[in-house]
């Protein structure tokens, strides 16, 4: 078996095409014997990538429009999707069957203030046509800590991917009432980087086929079937609210069945970053993304 290293810049169920990589037996299968680690916060996954301690890691479209927005010739490229739409929820304190978004106007609302989080939560705003300055937008910290403020009563909703959402909520602690990802659509939301170097590697084109496979079996395999496969990398969440999970972003359509990251997905990551005044220009796809590795 060949070693091959992963890492994830965040590791929850909304990247379940990777992790069933593993947990599904598909690098296995491959003979790539996987680790896995989680970037430090504020360490970039890309830092892995340059320094050699990973050939592949989760990253976002984002990461490369910063470094170019930063002068600088990005070493590393993007060339798969992982996930297709923002997996990100709003839970309040009470059941909203009717929820709108300018029920958050006013409203203190625990955001998540990373950098891509942010800027998605304030496109949704602005796609549903309120200002997301008249929201009470707390930075509460790290998921964390966002997560025990709210279990401490602190804010009326909070923004967080799943399955912390759906932790609270069985927790009795909340209620999801709407999805950042059905208000803005697809778009480049996260993906899988590496260097030119190893995309061009037979360990490359072997990890694509087992990825390829991966993908299929997340459309196809009953939610419950895939948590089952996944529980041991997440001991803290309770096997049906992962399974919840997993089967709402089976529905969502960010999982879908292409890998390639298509053009008009990056353009609307363009579009995000464009509105929050990130960009000074938009960048071409190329300058971002390559094409996956081929399989052959």
């Amino acid at each position: 078996m060949t070693p091959i290293n992963i890492q994830f810049t965040r590791f929850s169920a909304f990247y379940s095409p990777l992790i069933s990589t593993m947990s599904g037996g598909f690098l296995a299968a491959e003979g790539l014997e996987p680790t896995h680690s989680i970037s430090a916060p504020g360490v970039s996954a890309i830092d892995a990538l340059l320094d050699g301690s990973a050939h592949v890691v989760q990253s976002a479209l984002s990461q490369g429009l910063t470094t170019l927005e930063k002068g600088e010739t990005p070493k590393t490229f993007h060339f798969a999707q992982i996930n297709e739409m923002d997996g990100f929820f709003l839970t309040g304190r009470a059941v909203e069957p009717d929820f709108a978004w300018d029920n958050l106007i006013g409203k203190k609302v625990l955001v998540d203030h990373g950098g891509q989080p942010l800027a998605m939560f304030k496109y949704a705003c602005h796609k549903a046509g309120i200002n997301y300055d008249d929201i009470d937008a707390v930075d509460a910290g790290n998921g964390a800590k966002m997560d025990a403020a709210f279990r401490a009563g602190q804010g009326d909703y909070i923004h967080q991917q799943g399955p912390s959402p759906q932790q609270l909520e069985h927790d009795g602690v909340g209620h999801v009432v709407a999805s950042v990802g059905e208000q803005i659509g697809p778009c480049g939301f996260s993906s899988l980087a590496s260097t030119p170097e190893w995309l061009a590697s037979d360990m490359a084109k072997a990890f694509m086929r087992a990825y390829r496979k991966t993908r299929a079996y997340i459309l196809e395999t009953p939610a419950a079937e895939i948590a089952a496969a996944e529980a041991p990398y997440f001991p803290n969440i309770d096997q049906t609210v992962l399974t919840t999970t997993i089967a709402f972003y089976q529905g969502l359509g960010n999982w879908s069945p292409h890998v390639e990251i298509t053009k008009a997905a990056y353009e609307v990551t363009l579009d995000v970053f464009e509105h929050v005044g990130r960009l000074t220009k938009r960048h071409a796809y190329e300058d971002v993304c390559m094409p996956p590795p081929a399989e052959d």
